[in-house]
């Protein structure tokens, strides 16, 4: 059976398409989970896709990774600035963690500049649009994969 990566999406990302498109494009969410779907399979990964802006749902999301899944792919949106609560229960998951963000929050608002994921994410992906989500489970594959032979 392939490995299980859990998809993860925050808060306003369901309005990806119209909302601020010069900042996170003209994709929508649909657009980026099938992107996330024909990866999966061409890489020998399961995923399961969600969004949601309610932050307890998330958080029981990342609680049912834990011995479920092998990997956890996050775009906490707003959340990335915010929660501890996110944070806490990634670590408590003991699944390993890639961050993505569809913009470079390097290069816009100071608050956006902290995270409170990336200092125990595996690997950060920011301003690579909707394909850092497709770097994020191509890490995971060779990761799963173990050392090449």
């Amino acid at each position: 059976m392939p490995p299980l990566v859990l998809v993860l999406n925050g808060p306003n990302l369901n309005l990806l398409g119209t909302r601020e498109p010069a900042t996170y494009g003209h994709e929508t969410l649909a657009e980026v989970a099938a992107l996330c779907g024909r990866s999966a399979e061409q890489l020998g990964l399961k995923i399961e896709f969600r969004q949601t802006n309610h932050e307890g749902e998330l958080l029981d999301w990342i609680h049912g990774a834990r011995a479920r899944c092998a990997g956890i792919v996050i775009n906490p949106a707003a959340w990335t600035h915010t929660s501890v609560a996110i944070r806490d229960a990634l670590v408590a998951s003991e699944v390993p963690v890639i961050e993505v963000h569809l913009s470079n929050v390097h290069a816009r608002e100071a608050f956006r500049h902290h995270s409170f994921v990336s200092p125990i994410a595996k690997a950060v992906l920011a301003g690579f649009g909707s394909q850092g989500y497709h770097l994020a489970l191509e890490h995971f594959s060779h990761l799963f994969r173990g050392p090449a032979q």
